[in-house]
């Protein structure tokens, strides 16, 4: 189970850190994933994490803004967002998947086996 936490309202410029608590499973083994949806526009993939990767792939709409990380120890996967737009206002979604070749070498693909319920974010002033 994942279970996503942090979204809200926040002002144009704002930051906001969204966690994503994961339970029932060792999420080392995991490779994790941030997408987000926008009413009426596709899901749209954020970044994604592999196990120990030094270098998350993080969309280029977003890069250099919005930073992932893990703490597996804690089960616990992060999206640190700055400088948030309007254009940012969307659910935001963890997920993660157990394929131990994804996880190894960070691949990301659309397809996860878990995810979680979502997480609102606004952008408004």
């Amino acid at each position: 189970q994942l279970v996503e936490s942090g979204g809200g309202l926040v002002q144009p410029g704002g930051s906001l850190n969204l966690s994503c608590s994961a339970s029932g499973f060792v999420l080392d083994k995991f490779v994790i994933a941030w997408f987000r949806q926008a009413p009426g526009k596709e899901r749209e993939a954020v970044a994604c994490m592999g196990k120990d990767d030094p270098s998350p792939y993080v969309a280029e709409s977003v890069k250099g803004l919005f930073t992932v990380s893990r703490d597996d120890d804690r089960r616990m996967v992060y999206l640190q967002m700055n400088g948030l737009e309007p254009e940012d206002t969307s659910v935001y979604y963890c997920a993660a998947d157990p394929d131990p070749v994804r996880a190894i070498r960070s691949i990301c693909l659309e397809e996860y086996q878990y995810w979680g319920q979502g997480t609102q974010v606004t952008v408004s002033s």
